[in-house]
This record gives structure tokens, sequence and C-alpha cells, in this order.
């Protein structure tokens, strides 16, 4: 088992000021997050709204890149995303394209979401899902 941690909880981590702690969850192994994830980080770097700004939250992703595994998205996870697609199209539960890919490598690789947007992520079958408490 291990854990995939959503952009969500980067993004909370930010706004807080608080540092990230993944200590809480460590019974559920290895923290890591998605490529979608590292690409959403990087995202938000040339999003900010001063160079200031960028330079911080650029030096802040840099650190979680070069501290957390980065999980691919390879062919296994895009069968995985695939049957995930079918199925909460299906039931007319479809969450976003991005969380999809998450979730998608998540169950590939049978690890817990930790994440800020449960509602999201509980719509996916067979995916256990933490809410990061405010």
């Amino acid at each position: 088992m291990g854990l995939i941690i959503d952009t969500s909880v980067f993004v909370r981590w930010e706004r807080s000021g608080r540092k990230i702690d993944f200590s809480p969850w460590a019974d559920h192994g290895e923290a890591a997050i998605s490529v979608v994830t590292a690409s959403e980080l990087l995202v938000g770097v040339h999003r900010a709204d001063s160079e200031a700004r960028r330079e911080r939250r650029s030096a802040s992703v840099e650190s979680v890149l070069a501290q957390i595994p980065i999980r691919d998205f390879t062919l296994e996870v895009a069968r995985v995303h695939a049957e995930l697609f079918a199925t909460l199209t299906r039931s007319g539960q479809m969450i976003g394209a991005h969380d999809l890919m998450i979730a998608a490598t998540a169950r590939h690789d049978d690890c817990a979401v930790l994440t800020t947007n449960v509602a999201e992520f509980e719509r996916v079958p067979d995916l256990q899902v933490i809410g990061l408490p405010a």
C-alpha cells in the first residue's frame, strides 16, 4: 500500500503556511505523487501573480519534486484509467480529467489518495480516499 498525494493538499499547505508533513499517514506506506500532480504544481508556478510569489512557489515545488517519489502515467495506468472512465461515464459520476488520472495511478499502485477534494475522489470505485483535515 502507499499514499498518493493530490495537488489540493499542497495548495492548502501553501496557503496556510504550514510545513508539509505526511507523518500522520505513515501507516499507509510511502507517500508519492502522480506525474499529473507534478504538472499541476508546475502550472501553479507559472500562474503566480508576482515575481516574488513565483520564486517562492518555484522553490517550494522544486523541493517537493526532489523529495517525493513521482509515479508515471504508464500504459498499465492508462488501462485502469480507461476502465474508470467508462465506469464513471456509465454511472453519470465522471470526475475531472486530472483527478481521474491521479485516481487511476492510485488504483493501479494500490494506494490511498490524500486530498481536500473527498467528494470528487469518492466517486471512484474501490479507491481509498483520505480527507485532509482543515
